[in-house]
């Protein structure tokens, strides 16, 4: 156990040290425009970035990724701070967290399993483009000064790895950040800086309870919002955690994630800040930048709030197009440029899910819903394929006067029309055999095609038998089917 700890704290001080510096100086602008975007003071933010981003270090269950006050979940803060305020924020915050703890308690993180790649892959491609699509203000009627600041910082980022000894010991982004800053700063240029976001806050974060009334209403009014926040702060935050997976080879535990994000939530809502969840971009930031560890989640919401609190003059200075180069570095890295490469290659349907699943994220913002449209794409798709590997072959015997069926692969309500369809009713028969030992019956639209196909044989006269059923189709089929219960299939023969 003390091994285990070492080693999700320990085996990577100096990576998770300084990629936690890179995280924490892109948190800072993320953090007040994320703040302004749900109608709530900068320090709301910032507090909610460090509050998660401490407590997810100890409590989550994905060491190296990167928890926060995001777009996704502002964007569903909205109405509610507009109609009724910041403590129903606050309050809403709370309930989010306890939502999130009862999810992780009920395993809801294993339903991951559920989401197919070409669903991930396109949750992943469309943030990507959000990212980009997100610093396209900070290029818009600018000066050349920023253009080029930004594809300065680019070319660090992108060249500093190959300069010998240091080039791989000092990230990259980290490198452009103090770069960019003191050239700004020593020309003098007019360009955009941190300070511009907004005011940083000069105190530190106080316990407090929302001030709302404990009520039936109050609870009418919070939850919905809190249960949107609850679904989309946990889908984002197991997707980040599968990518972080592939990124570092390494596996999390999904279910302590859900109760690691809604203890967090929890604690942000008790210091003023808002709900938040994992951010893609900064877990790409920090493992890029060498972050492994759960100290480089911890590092990044302590420097965050030192740097706001204490060195605000100096962080107020870095120019917005700094961060820019360092978010289209994630943009870049994020998106899955294989993807492309494989349109060809793959199958039809899992590049529609996977392309639809970006063009609903991308004109809604919502990633729950382009995740739900794209596991409901993906589901009909798959469940369309499987109907069509279910075969029904027959062979006559006794000389013409029976027939055997023999029934293969998986009858369900995509493939149960099929399955009625391949029996022939006109034949005059004396004995139907239906052979299902190589079947499987999986729902109820399956077994009344089942209890249909050997009524319909019954009312011309012919005997039918159902053989080979596994165990698994026949627990279904006794319970739920009529065929061979007298009483009521005798009610389906005489149309009553």
């Amino acid at each position: 156990m003390l091994q285990h700890y070492k080693e999700e704290w320990f085996s990577n001080v100096r990576g998770d040290l300084l990629s936690g510096i890179v995280v924490a100086l892109a948190l800072i602008p993320e953090a007040i425009a994320f703040s302004i975007i749900a109608g709530v003071d900068p320090k709301v933010g910032l507090y909610a970035s460090f509050c998660i981003a401490v407590i997810i270090a100890f409590v989550g269950g994905r060491p190296g990724m990167i928890s926060a006050a995001t777009g996704a979940m502002a964007l569903l803060m909205i109405t509610l701070v507009k109609e009724h305020g910041l403590e129903y924020l606050l309050a809403a915050t709370l309930l989010t967290g306890v939502l999130q703890i009862g999810a992780g308690y009920l395993r809801l993180g294993n339903y991951m399993r559920f989401v197919s790649r070409s669903v991930v892959t396109g949750f992943v491609n469309a943030l990507a483009i959000l990212i980009f699509m997100a610093q396209l203000p900070e290029l818009t009627n600018v000066t050349w000064h920023v253009y080029a600041l930004t594809a300065a910082g680019l070319g660090i980022i992108y060249l500093f790895p190959f300069v010998p000894r240091v080039g791989h010991l000092i990230p990259s982004p980290l490198v452009t950040i103090v770069v960019l800053t003191a050239v700004a700063m020593a020309l003098g240029l007019d360009v955009r800086t941190v300070s511009d976001m907004g005011e940083l806050p000069d105190t530190l974060p106080v316990f407090l309870w929302p001030d709302v009334p404990l009520t039936f209403e109050t609870l009418a009014i919070i939850f919905p919002y809190s249960a949107a926040l609850a679904v989309v702060g946990l889908l984002e935050s197991m997707m980040t955690a599968q990518i972080v997976d592939d990124l570092t080879d390494t596996e999390g535990d999904r279910n302590r994630e859900c109760k690691g994000q809604g203890i967090a939530n929890i604690g942000s809502g008790l210091f003023g800040g808002m709900a938040g969840c994992a951010m893609i971009g900064q877990s790409v930031i920090n493992v890029k930048s060498g972050g492994r560890g759960r100290l480089s989640a911890f590092a990044a919401g302590l420097f965050l709030l030192i740097m706001v609190v204490f060195l605000d003059q100096w962080i107020g200075q870095i120019p917005m197009a700094a961060l820019v180069a360092v978010m289209i570095m994630v943009s870049i890295g994020t998106f899955s440029w294989d993807s492309l490469r494989n349109l060809r290659e793959y199958p039809l349907s899992s590049n529609l899910v996977m392309v639809t699943t970006v063009v609903v994220v991308v004109f809604t913002h919502n990633l729950a819903i382009g995740v739900l449209v794209g596991v409901l794409l993906a589901s009909l798709f798959f469940a369309n394929k499987v109907g069509r590997y279910m075969v029904v072959e027959s062979r006559a015997e006794k000389e013409g006067a029976a027939r055997r069926y023999v029934v293969k692969g998986q009858v369900f309500f995509a493939s149960s029309e099929k399955f009625v369809e391949s029996f022939d009713f006109k034949e005059v028969l004396e004995e139907v055999v239906i052979d299902l030992q190589h079947a499987h019956f999986w729902d109820v639209t399956a077994v009344s095609a089942l209890d249909k196909v050997v009524i319909k044989f019954r009312r011309e006269g012919t005997e039918v038998e159902v053989v080979g059923l596994n165990e698994a189709s026949a627990t279904i089929v006794d319970r739920i089917g009529v065929h061979d219960k007298p009483e009521e299939a005798e009610k389906l023969i005489g149309g009553h």
